[in-house]
């Protein structure tokens, strides 16, 4: 039931985390403030997929 997610900055695009959610619980889109190292401040990150292949 839970799915792998990448997060990726909406700055700069650059994906910097990976994480899980459990989509029964939280089937909306996932948006959290957290660091990019790309642009060396805190930037919203926002849920994307990872390809399974």
């Amino acid at each position: 039931m839970r799915d792998l997610i990448k997060l990726s900055c909406e700055t700069c695009g650059k994906d910097n985390y990976t994480t899980d959610k459990n989509k029964r619980t939280m089937p909306e889109k996932f948006h959290i403030k957290k660091f990019c190292s790309k642009c060396r401040s805190h930037q919203p990150h926002k849920e994307g997929k990872i390809s399974k292949g």
